[in-house]
């Protein structure tokens, strides 16, 4: 009988063995998932409505946090324009249209960076004052 070098039962007695291959794989294909998740979540945002039109098109296979965030990303799309219509006609009193236009763009920048923060920080929070109104989208 050949005799063995270590007994493996001895030194790992009471040591806890780590995952298997095969949980291992599960694991790694569920964090893919996730920030393939993140990644569409984070184009509702940076590139807005085409990232939101993706991510509809693709609705089949995204979760429910692609979905919100897709939601959120087009009440902030619609936000831009009213701002942009807004801009367009305030820009025409000299200065104070000025000022009232990049208050404006400065509060669109700060839901936008928000956005982007909760998309890829896997927060399924809603944007200040404007959120609220992507629940209403049924989709």
């Amino acid at each position: 009988m050949a005799r063995r070098l270590f007994d493996v039962e001895k030194i790992t007695g009471s040591i806890p063995v780590g995952p298997t291959f095969k949980q291992m794989a599960k694991q790694q294909a569920k964090g893919k998932k996730e920030d393939e998740e993140k990644l569409f979540a984070f184009l509702c945002y940076l590139i807005s409505i085409i990232g939101v039109v993706i991510v509809l098109a693709t609705k089949s296979e995204r979760s429910d946090f692609s979905i919100f965030h897709a939601k959120q990303g087009l009440v902030l799309f619609i936000v831009e324009v009213i701002v942009s219509v807004i801009g367009a006609v305030f820009i025409w009193i000299p200065v104070v249209g000025m000022i009232i236009g990049y208050i404006l763009w400065i509060l669109v920048l700060i839901l936008w960076i928000l956005g982007i923060i909760n998309s890829l920080t896997d927060k399924k929070t809603e944007l200040p004052v404007i959120g609220s109104f992507g629940e209403k989208f049924n989709f």
